[in-house]
C-alpha cells in the first residue's frame, strides 16, 4: 500500500487543485524500486491521475532495482497505463541503465516511450536539487 504521507500529499494536491484551481505548476519525481506488481499498478495510476489533474505540471517516474519489470513490455502489469502516460507532454518515465544491465535488458524490451538514465538514484537526487517534489511508491 502507499505510505500514508504519500497518500496525504497526493490527496492534498488533488483537492487543492479541484477546490482552488492550480495556481502554480509543480514538478514531481516518483521513485519506484519495488518488485511488487500491486505497487507497479498503484504507481502508474498515481502518475496518470496527477498528470491529468495538473497538465501544466511536470512528472517523472524513475524506475530501478526490483521495479524493472514495470517497464518490460512483455511482463508489465501496468503497461497499458504507462503507455498512456508516456504519451503525455508533461510525463517522463525512465529506467536506470545500471538496472537494465543487471537484468540484461535493452531499449527494445521497454514499453515504447520509456527512456533511460545512467543512474536512477542520481537522477532523483538531481531532480530534488532542482526543486522537484518527491514521492516514494512502496507498499
Amino acid at each position: 500500500m502507499i505510505k500514508m504521507k504519500n497518500l496525504v500529499l497526493i490527496l492534498t494536491l488533488m483537492m487543492s487543485g479541484t477546490v482552488l484551481g492550480q495556481t502554480e505548476p509543480i514538478k514531481l519525481v516518483f521513485d519506484v524500486t519495488s518488485d511488487d506488481p500491486d505497487v507497479h499498478r498503484m504507481a502508474a495510476k498515481h502518475l496518470q491521475l496527477m498528470a491529468e489533474a495538473y497538465p501544466q505540471s511536470q512528472f517523472e517516474m524513475v524506475i530501478y532495482s526490483g521495479a524493472y519489470q514495470m517497464v518490460d513490455k512483455k511482463a508489465s502489469v501496468a503497461g497499458e497505463m504507462l503507455s498512456a502516460a508516456v504519451n503525455r507532454k508533461n510525463v517522463d518515465v525512465v529506467i536506470c541503465e545500471q538496472t537494465m544491465k543487471r537484468h540484461k535488458m535493452t531499449m527494445g524490451d521497454l514499453i515504447p516511450g520509456v527512456g533511460s538514465v545512467p543512474d536512477g538514484i542520481y537522477e532523483i537526487v538531481m531532480r530534488q536539487k532542482d526543486g522537484w517534489g518527491y514521492i516514494k511508491e512502496a507498499k
